[in-house]
């Protein structure tokens, strides 16, 4: 059945000819993004640190090393992948870090889970900084194309807010207004921006075991009981998986969503509606 469902997606989306850059596409949430898009026939292009292995066989999916916080790597970037293939028609900005962090150590015992400048500088320059340098960078090729499509990763937390994650919140609300802003301004172009905001997922390399342990403590809560508290404030009762963000990511980078703008879509198990 779960076969048939996704013949059919790829079927009805089809990005055939179609160039989409993936940042932070190696692991997480977008790898599986990454696959997603393959599937439904683009040209994926990875921007990251480091390449996924298992992408080397493909001779659609384009690996090129990449710091989103750095202008120089980003431009560079851009020009490969124009070199390339002359054209980007979508980005997906979905390279991110967060790292549980209280304002004041009220606790009294882990003072390095207190909010230092070098963890503000470190979230900032990946999740805010990176979003803006590469967005600008595309939208630069997208303007003159009069096409393109840019899909800002948020989060739940950047609507509401989160205990322990003020700083990584901060720079999820960045993006909300990022998304809305640059929708205003680059709509005349045929140029499209979205924003997709994720709540509790499955676990990936950046909720490892190191900051459940530090977004525990943020929250006095026992290491060990964080995941299943979370699936108690889940109205759908579940983590959310993997393949359900990138199929809607797929989607809103499709043609199928050619009148969608200026928005971010909530996908949480209606969590953020509590």
């Amino acid at each position: 059945m779960q076969k048939e469902r996704k013949t059919s997606m790829e079927k009805w989306m089809d990005l055939s000819g179609k160039v989409m850059i993936v940042t932070g596409g190696s692991q997480g949430i977008g790898e599986h993004v990454v696959k997603t898009l393959r599937n439904n026939g683009a040209a994926v292009v990875v921007a990251d640190l480091r390449n996924n292995e298992t992408f080397e066989k493909d001779e659609n999916i384009f690996f090129v090393e990449c710091n989103v916080a750095d202008k120089k790597s980003v431009d560079s970037m851009m020009e490969q992948v124009i070199k390339k293939y002359g054209k980007i028609d979508g980005l997906l900005n979905n390279a991110g870090v967060s790292r549980p962090r209280l304002l004041v150590d009220f606790y009294g015992k882990r003072p390095e889970y207190e909010l230092s400048e070098e963890d503000f500088d470190f979230m900032v320059n990946v999740n805010q900084k990176g979003v803006f340098l590469c967005s600008q960078a595309a939208a630069r090729y997208m303007i003159k194309q009069k096409s393109g499509v840019i899909v800002n990763m948020s989060s739940e937390a950047g609507m509401q807010g989160s205990k322990g994650q003020s700083c990584y919140s901060g720079t999820k609300g960045a993006v909300l207004s990022y998304t809305m802003s640059w929708a205003k301004e680059l709509g005349p172009y045929n140029i499209r921006v979205v924003g997709v905001a994720p709540s509790i997922n499955e676990r990936t390399p950046m909720n490892n075991d190191a900051a459940f342990e530090a977004l525990a403590y943020t929250r006095g809560q026992d290491k060990n009981n964080v995941s299943s508290d979370y699936e108690k404030v889940i109205p759908m009762g579940r983590p959310g998986k993997l393949d359900e963000v990138a199929d809607l990511i797929c989607y809103l980078m499709s043609d199928r969503a050619s009148y969608i703008s200026g928005t971010t879509v909530n996908i949480s198990g209606a969590k953020s509606t509590r």
